[in-house]
């Protein structure tokens, strides 16, 4: 006997009880919106706001903000110290983005990541 396909409430035709079409079609809904709660809690760890930025930028921010925490060596990040103050530290995370910390003795403290053209508008001595 030949088996006939069936039309589904979807408007998918098939052979079993379920469209297996919009079975994995919600499946991977389901997937990509953990995925993308699991990306928000990930912020509340963050020492600064980096919502706000691409992907890219918040990974390599973090590392760095991590490998910073265990040595303190902003120099290995091609970091440098700020002309108009010298507790200021400027570490590039890529073209685009900038990391700025406080050095505050021991420890190297994040305060923001800022674009590279406000980076270069917004530090005093920079005259057009």
């Amino acid at each position: 006997m030949v088996k006939r396909k069936k039309r589904f409430a979807c408007g998918h035709q098939g052979y079993g009880q379920v469209c297996h079409r919009c079975q994995q079609k919600e499946a991977d809904r389901i997937r990509r919106k953990k995925q993308r709660q699991a990306w928000e809690e990930s912020f509340r760890y963050d020492p600064i706001d980096l919502r706000s930025f691409p992907k890219n930028v918040v990974k390599k921010t973090r590392k760095i903000i991590f490998q910073l925490n265990k040595d303190s060596n902003y120099r290995r990040f091609k970091g440098k110290r700020l002309r108009h103050n010298r507790f200021m530290i400027s570490i590039p995370i890529n073209r685009n983005y900038r990391l700025i910390c406080r050095d505050e003795g021991s420890n190297i403290v994040p305060e923001a990541v800022v674009s590279h053209q406000d980076y270069n508008v917004c530090k005093p001595g920079n005259v057009k």
